[in-house]
């Protein structure tokens, strides 16, 4: 099964490769267009920012997934594995909260969004502003696997380590600050 999430967890990541080669191939083909030839294509800055949005919220899931996200690990630091432990709980339990008030927004606004085409290629903007779901349905599985797994005492000491910070090299803490 691990494999198989692995795997799931790679494919997001070539497809986070290919969102961002592809909206930086049409932004620097309409550069080049507009000032070569003065001329340009539309579709292209539409696409681009609707790869940014989804980039954006595919690369919050794989974050999420390997604790990339802030944290207050100078406060974590300090505790002993029982209050990592709770402060994680504590976290989870927050993130499964924020990420189902961000499903059930995005199923709110889906009539209003799916009723409303794109400018230049038409899409319905439910296709755009769906990537809410993903986001919320993503966060909360991976928040509420960690909760199963902290609840019933199967936490490694190595993901108690990236939850505080600990993990990193000396290069990975300095890219943070």
């Amino acid at each position: 099964m691990q494999k198989a999430i692995d795997l799931f967890y790679k494919a997001l990541e070539v497809l986070l490769i290919a969102l961002l080669s592809g909206m930086a191939t049409m932004v620097f083909v309409n550069v080049v267009l507009r000032y070569g030839m003065n001329s340009g294509l539309t579709v292209s800055d539409e696409l681009a920012r609707y790869f940014f949005v989804w980039l954006t919220f595919i690369g919050a899931v794989v974050a999420f997934r390997e604790h990339g996200h802030l944290g207050v690990e100078t406060l974590v630091a300090l505790f002993g594995r029982k209050g990592r432990i709770i402060c994680m709980i504590l976290s989870n339990l927050v993130i499964v909260a924020c990420s189902a008030i961000f499903f059930w927004g995005t199923w709110k606004q889906l009539p209003i969004n799916w009723s409303m085409k794109a400018p230049v290629t038409g899409l319905s903007m439910g296709f755009v502003y769906g990537s809410g779901f993903f986001t919320g349905f993503g966060c909360a599985i991976i928040a509420l696997e960690r909760l199963v797994r902290l609840l019933t005492g199967r936490v490694t000491q190595e993901e108690l380590e990236a939850f505080a910070g600990e993990n990193l090299t000396i290069e990975q803490m300095a890219e943070r600050t």
